[in-house]
Parts: C-alpha cells; sequence; structure tokens
C-alpha cells in the first residue's frame, strides 16, 4: 500500500464524511419518538395479543410513518389495528422476507388530502400474534423483544405492561438492566418504566410461567422437551457475556499505541511492492492462458489472496459453457410468465476439463435431471439442509482444487499479511490482560485507558479485515502478473476504452465475459457488449444468455441460500439467550 493510496483513501473518507454532514445539513426535517407504552396480553390459550402506542414528534413535512415487525418460523400475526390521535391515519400492509410491515400514512384533514407537518402524533396499533408464547415440558416462556435494534431513531423512555395468565410463580427479567428505570410484578401483572433507549439498542422481556396456567394452548409454540434450566442458563450466560464484553472492549485501549507502531513496522519491512519495470495503462488481451478460477483467487479475493471465491465458480461454470461441455437454452415458464435458464450437459468425453472443473459439473448434475438442469429452480432445491450440506462440501473441494494449481510462493510474499495477524490478534490478547488492571485501579488515568480501548479495538479488529497485500507484497513476478490482470479490469470497466477497442470477434467478447466474471466487471462487459455488438437481440450464445436471462444472478442467490440453509439455526436450543427473543423490529417515518 502506497502513500499516495493512503491519502486517497483518507481523502476519500473526509469526503464522504463531509457529503453526509451536508446530507443532514440540507434535510429541513427531523422527527423524535418521545415514548412508548407497550402492553402485552398473554392468554391462557397462547396467544399474544400486543399493543402499542408510539408518540411522535414532528419537525417539518411527512407523509407518515412505519413499523416492521419480524416474525419466526411458525410464528404469524393478524387482527391488525392502527389508530392515531393528533392526525388520520392509513394503513397499508406487506409481507416481505419474515417481517410483516406496516406503512401507516398520516393525514391532517378527514379527506386524506393534507399531510402532516410541525405535529405531535400519537400511533396506535394493536394486533395478535401466534406460536410465539412456548410451553416445554416443565414451564412457560416468552421471550420478546419490548423495543427492536431496527428503529431509525431511539426513544425517550419505554412504558410497559405485561397481563399474565396467572398470578404464582411467574419470574420475568429485563434486559439489558442499564436501561431499567423501575419494574415490578404484581400479581398477574409486570409494569416497567425504562430511560430512554438510543438508536441500535433493543430491550427485551423474558418471562415464565407454569404450566397450570395454560389450557387449551393451541396459539403457543410446544416444544417437547424441559425449559426451564437451559432459560435460565442461557439467560446468565449472556447477561454475563454482555457484561464481560462491555468490560473488555473499552480496556483494549492499553494497547492504542503498540498496536499501530506494530503496523507500521510491518509495512516498511514487508508491505513495500517490488519494483518492477512494468508500466502498462491497461491491457486489451488476456496477459495469461490462466484459467479464470485461477485469476479470480490471484487478482479478485484479496481478503485470502491464493483461495477463489464464488464468482470464481461461477466464471467456471461460463468456461466451460464457452468449451461447450455446456450448452444453455431458455424455457418459457408458463406460471411465472418467464424464461427459465436450462443447462444441458454435454456427455462427449473427448473435451477434456481440469479436476476442478469435473467437480463444478458434479456439484451441477447433482441437481439435473436426465442431464438436464433448470437453474431457475436451483435456490428453491439448495434450501434444503442436506442438499446444501452437500453443495458446501463440493464448493470446499473445488476451493482446495483451485487453491492446489497455485504455487503462491511464486507470485506472493504472505509474511507481512501473517505478521500483521499476530499482531492484532496478540494485541487484543495482552491488551486485555494490561487493561483490566487499568479497569480495576481507582487512579484517575483509568479513564484514559478506557478511551483509548475504543480506538485499539477498531484499529486491530480493522487490521484482520485489510487486504492481505497492504502487509504482505507480491514477488516481481506476482507484481506484473497483477498489474497486467488488473489493467485488463481496468479496461473491462471503462466503456469508454472498450469504445475505441473493440474486439473484433464475438469470441473475445465470449473471454471477457468469462473472465469479467472472475474479475468481479462481468456486468460492466456485458453492458460495453449490448452496445458493440449489433443486433444484440438476436445473438444466440451460450456465454451472454447466461449473462442475459440472470444466470449470474440465479447462482449467487442459489449460493446464499445454501450457505444459511447448511448451517441452519436451532428453534430452541438458544430460548433465554439475550437479543433473541421475538417481536422488536423496528420503524420510523417517511
Amino acid at each position: 500500500m502506497n502513500i499516495k493510496r493512503a491519502l486517497c483513501i483518507v481523502l476519500l473518507f473526509l469526503l464522504l464524511f463531509s457529503t453526509v454532514s451536508m446530507a443532514f445539513a440540507d434535510d429541513d426535517r427531523s422527527y423524535s419518538i418521545t415514548q412508548a407504552f407497550i402492553d402485552l396480553t398473554v392468554e391462557s390459550n397462547g396467544l399474544l395479543h400486543v399493543e402499542e402506542q408510539y408518540d411522535y414528534s414532528f419537525d417539518g413535512k411527512f407523509n407518515g410513518v412505519y413499523r416492521d415487525i419480524p416474525l419466526k418460523s411458525g410464528e404469524s400475526i393478524d387482527n391488525i389495528q392502527v389508530s392515531a390521535i393528533g392526525a388520520y391515519p392509513v394503513l397499508k400492509q406487506s409481507d416481505d422476507g419474515g417481517y410483516k410491515h406496516l406503512k401507516i400514512y398520516l393525514y391532517s384533514d378527514a379527506a386524506h388530502t393534507k399531510g402532516i407537518r410541525d405535529c405531535d402524533v400519537s400511533v396506535f396499533i394493536s394486533y395478535d400474534m401466534k406460536n410465539v408464547v412456548t410451553l416445554f415440558n416443565d414451564v412457560g416462556a416468552l421471550q420478546y423483544k419490548l423495543w427492536g435494534e431496527e428503529w431509525d431513531v431511539g426513544v425517550g423512555k419505554i412504558t410497559a405492561t405485561v397481563k399474565l395468565p396467572g398470578e404464582d410463580e411467574n419470574t420475568y427479567y429485563l434486559n439489558p438492566e442499564d436501561y431499567d428505570k423501575s419494574s415490578s410484578l404484581n400479581g398477574d401483572t409486570i409494569t416497567a418504566e425504562t430511560t430512554s433507549i438510543p438508536k441500535g439498542e433493543l430491550y427485551e422481556l423474558l418471562v415464565m410461567m407454569p404450566l397450570d396456567d395454560f389450557s387449551d394452548a393451541t396459539n403457543a409454540k410446544h416444544v417437547n422437551e424441559n425449559g426451564k434450566d437451559m432459560i435460565i442458563k442461557n439467560h446468565e450466560d449472556s447477561i454475563n457475556g454482555r457484561n464481560f464484553w462491555n468490560a473488555t472492549y473499552l480496556i483494549l485501549g492499553l494497547l492504542s499505541v503498540l498496536s499501530p507502531i506494530g503496523a507500521i513496522f510491518t509495512y516498511f519491512k514487508w508491505g513495500r511492492e517490488p519494483k518492477v519495470s512494468y508500466d502498462g495503462i491497461y491491457e486489451r488481451d488476456l496477459p495469461t492462458d490462466d484459467p479464470p478460477e485461477v485469476i479470480n483467487a490471484l487478482v479478485e479475493n484479496k481478503s485470502n489472496i491464493g483461495t477463489p471465491n464464488m464468482e470464481g465458480f461461477e466464471a467456471s461454470i461460463m468456461n466451460l459453457i464457452n468449451k461447450k461441455v455446456l450448452k444453455l437454452s431458455t424455457r418459457e415458464n408458463s406460471d411465472t410468465m418467464t424464461n427459465d435458464l436450462i443447462i444441458k450437459f454435454n456427455e462427449d468425453e473427448n473435451i477434456k476439463v481440469s479436476r476442478s472443473e469435473k467437480i463444478v459439473l458434479k456439484t451441477l448434475s447433482r441437481f439435473a435431471q436426465d442431464s438436464v438442469l433448470n437453474l431457475s429452480e436451483l435456490e428453491s432445491k439448495l434450501s434444503s439442509e442436506s442438499d446444501a450440506k452437500w453443495f458446501m462440501e463440493q464448493y470446499e473441494k473445488w476451493e482446495e482444487s483451485v487453491k492446489k494449481k497455485i504455487d503462491l510462493a511464486y507470485y506472493f510474499d504472505d509474511a507481512g499479511s501473517t505478521a500483521i495477524s499476530f499482531i492484532a490478534i496478540g494485541g487484543i490478547i495482552f491488551g486485555i490482560i494490561i487493561a483490566v488492571l487499568g479497569f480495576l485501579t481507582n487512579l484517575s488515568n483509568g479513564f484514559y485507558s478506557l478511551v483509548g480501548g475504543i480506538f485499539l479495538i477498531v484499529f486491530s479488529v480493522a487490521l484482520l479485515f485489510l487486504d492481505e497485500d497492504i502487509f504482505g507484497r507480491w514477488t516481481e513476478n506476482g507484481r506484473v502478473f497483477y498489474l497486467k490482470w488488473n489493467n485488463l479490469r481496468k479496461f473491462l470497466e471503462d466503456n469508454s476504452l472498450i469504445n475505441e477497442h473493440p474486439p473484433e470477434s464475438i469470441v473475445v467478447w465470449n473471454k471477457y465475459l468469462v473472465y469479467g466474471t472472475a474479475l468481479g466487471v462481468a456486468d460492466s462487459v456485458y453492458e460495453a457488449m449490448k452496445l458493440q455488438v449489433p443486433n444484440i437481440s438476436e445473438y444466440d450464445d451460450s456465454v451472454f444468455m447466461y449473462h442475459h436471462y440472470g444466470g449470474y444472478y440465479m447462482m449467487h442467490h442459489a449460493f446464499s441460500t445454501g450457505q444459511s440453509a447448511a448451517n441452519p439455526s436451532s428453534d430452541s436450543g438458544s430460548f433465554g439467550g439475550f437479543g433473541g427473543g421475538s417481536g422488536g423490529g423496528g420503524g420510523g417515518a417517511f
């Protein structure tokens, strides 16, 4: 990382900061939520009835407010009612991505023709939730966020009332305790009042109730295991963990001087790039004949040089298409009124493919039928946990296969990037030890060590996420290799350059699309191709078709779905842990 690059980063940061500041300065409106009232009623049948009141203070012109309520798997919400004092509300609701979205338009007149401006409005929302109360074999439990971390602003205070189905043997917790002002349990009613809660924080209720208080609980979630001890343990572990890390992050400041010094030393010793004779501005032709997955691993994935990422996997698919190992076609889907993207496998054994390409073919063929894969359906197939785990296992085998193709030492010296990892991790470890002593001292300079800790934790974590070639360095051969391929990427990204020097044939365009995918600039190549190739709508080439009909995005979403499905979260094993409750979500004004 040279000095010019460092200065550019600093200037860009300052520019971004000033732009954001000006954007806020130019915004002539603002709002706040002065207080909120949350009333919960737990019915004996397991239904949770929720009533919310939010007192908004608007400065400027607004159209209304919104409320996003997250729903876990199996949970549902109905009987939504909205009213307001100080405005006339109109509710529009929708479902998307596990959320119930409530958009409440507020009007200053009954005819709904004028928006609101410079006023105070109380918005009331009520609804019923099913499968939020959980009945274990030994206890009934409710974990519910009275305030979610997704609100656009904080709240001045919250007053909460929770009505339980019975009066005896109820136990409750409110977290985090930092925001507790007062709370009590009187018979079957919990009342609580908080201090102000800032944006990005949550406030959560955990209550355990006797099973005898529930009858015909068809609206509750039933879990066939004992839950009381698990809930208490998870709750205690969560609170202890929160307290520990709150202290630790501050105390790390005692290493705020050592870590930057170590980083500077590492850069000057290992991070400066060797001088090479190459001084090209851009490359128009492929600099080497390496396969696209290798280029992806060495040039695009700079956070882990030598290891390919999903863009490399897709580039390998497109290369197989370009080599006619795979053939693409489209088929009209009468249900969606769109075209499905179909991949057909070429059974010709004379076509040579590498070991990593064989893994790609094996991975895709698993989801094919009669040597035909509907790529449009791959995402839904990868929502299955077993299929997703198999897919991710094959992807990891593909990664290792590509890595074995690369003699990394020929291209890159990772001594500096390895050293900076040890500096960052070692700084955190030793910082904890030294900072604990500072935290326990009664000397006044303990305050300064805490302030320094905020800087150190950000700095140390940031070091771990920097590109490897900032503190590591390319060899002379690797530096020329990287610069040439990076200059090809610049050429592919710059439509004006392609306009001046368009390729002479479609064959070259196909190479551009394949390697543009590996370099993360496939969209730029595709747009340039549409401008340069005559009769593009009639162009029936499989490589172009893959991108034109959304194959790139289909694979991206399928891969994301596979990652999530391969690592599912437990339905109840973390019940009681801080932040794991139902409800919450957030909202704001528009």
